[in-house]
């Protein structure tokens, strides 16, 4: 019987050296749908504990968060953060090796699940095609956050070592074809409903926001526009959350996908990682700039910042997610997709296709919520901007979408030069871990400035 530690052999450095045997890759996985589906369930596991996607001090949302100007550190000293916070990332620091084969090591497990239900030939159809699009809707979303952090990366289809240990990086281009490859076979996979209570395993919908991000970066109008209005218009799932305070709840209408805790009785760690109770704050907080860009009747000034204050100083904390992992049982799970995205890269994606009025309208929808009136931009120009400091807003501390937004409309250097002292073109795109250069000499070479 294939238990739930399937997934915890050791195949870290699986591109580059053999993997031990695993029973993830054994047939008999694949004959049943139960262990069929907890090697599934297990890659959700360790991507919400580990890696990017964590909420975890070590995943995105806070480490970006530092990286641009999101976040103020205060925490140790020479420790990852801290790094990522003082722009002096190394190729050989131990976090940026371990963010790397993180990703990697979830990537050979989705791998494992697409190959194992492709061969399988006793489990149903409708099941296999439920396995088979999940785990291709992991295998691009990983790779689309990995192109976007470190530029050219190999794009890993297979489980056989003996490929990947000389694997070679690919153009962004052929990466982001194969993105939208595997995300246009997973729409044809999966079904408009879900598959488990409270949206944590993707359905149609949830490719389909990606697909909008996707088409978004790359500067598809037509398409992110198409692929935001199918998840917009599924009105008998999803809907804006008129009370603010509802929005990260695990019942929000306006989630597309999330991640459980790892516990039933818990909370997702986010709530953990950024609020504090007193100060100076023992890690992270809310920079200044941020904090006073927000209007002051902004609903997600007065509801999603917190702060703390000693008498003499005050600090700010992000207060989306209000509880702590153990406090008041189960309310909050960790949002990975949300409808108000959707309408911000429609609202974009108009305005980039001359629709001023349907881009005003997308965003117009979000600041109506925020309690703010409708926007007074008129030009093009005006409502691309407005759009762009609605997403820093609506999207703050929340899986690096600052850093990725300033890098696709080329503002990383004209706004952090100024904020960051330090800051470098080439700190656009993360060091490649100078262990996997040495391992596998195809992956060179470095990215400029390591």
């Amino acid at each position: 019987m294939v238990c739930i530690l399937l997934l915890l052999a050791s195949c870290d450095e699986f591109v580059e050296v053999e993997l031990p045997n695993s029973q993830l890759t054994a047939p008999s996985v694949f004959e049943d749908m139960a262990t069929a589906n907890t090697a599934l369930t297990s890659i959700y596991s360790k991507m919400r504990d580990n890696g990017l996607l964590s909420g975890s001090p070590a995943g995105m949302s806070h480490q970006l968060g530092n990286y641009t100007d999101e976040l103020s550190f205060y925490g140790y000293p020479q420790t990852s953060t801290d790094y990522f916070y003082n722009n002096a990332l190394t190729a050989s620091l131990t976090d940026i090796k371990t963010l790397w084969t993180g990703t990697y090591n979830q990537i050979y497990a989705a791998n494992a699940v697409i190959h194992g239900s492709e061969n399988s030939v006793l489990i149903s159809i409708n099941n296999r095609n439920q396995l088979l699009g999940e785990a291709l809707f992991v295998r691009a979303l990983l790779h689309f956050y990995l192109v976007n952090l470190y530029g050219e990366v190999p794009y890993i289809t297979t489980t056989d070592y003996t490929v990947n240990k000389t694997v070679s990086r690919m153009p962004v281009s052929a990466a982001y074809s194969a993105i939208k490859t595997d995300l246009i076979r997973a729409l044809g996979l999966l079904s408009e409903s879900y598959f488990s209570p409270y949206r944590v395993r993707p359905n149609k919908y949830a490719v389909h926001a990606l697909l909008a991000r996707v088409n978004l970066y790359q500067g598809n109008w037509v398409e992110a526009s198409n692929d935001a209005s199918a998840v917009i218009d599924a009105t008998n799932l999803y809907a804006i959350e008129l009370d603010i305070d509802a929005v990260f709840l695990k019942e929000s209408r306006s989630t597309i996908w999330q991640f459980s805790p790892a516990l039933s009785t818990n909370n997702t760690e986010e709530g953990s990682t950024f609020r504090f109770t007193s100060g100076p704050p023992p890690m992270s907080g809310l920079t200044d700039d941020l904090v006073k860009s927000f209007p002051p009747d902004d609903l997600r000034r007065t509801h999603w910042i917190g702060s703390v204050t000693d008498g003499t100083s005050t600090w700010y904390h992000a207060n989306k997610y209000k509880k702590n992992l153990t406090e008041g049982g189960s309310l909050e799970h960790s949002v990975l997709l949300r409808l108000e995205e959707q309408y911000l890269i429609r609202a974009e994606a108009r305005a980039q296709q001359g629709n001023l009025s349907g881009a005003k309208a997308d965003l117009n929808t979000i600041r109506i919520r925020a309690g703010l009136a409708d926007t007074d931009a008129v030009t093009n120009t005006e409502i691309i901007a407005a759009i762009l400091n609605e997403r820093r807003f609506e999207l703050f501390t929340e899986h690096g979408h600052r850093f990725f937004d300033l890098k696709r409309t080329n503002s990383l250097n004209s706004v952090l030069s100024i904020l960051k002292p330090g800051w470098n073109d080439w700190d656009k795109a993360l060091p490649l871990p100078a262990s996997e250069l040495l391992l596998n000499a195809n992956l060179a070479p470095q990215n400029q400035g390591y």
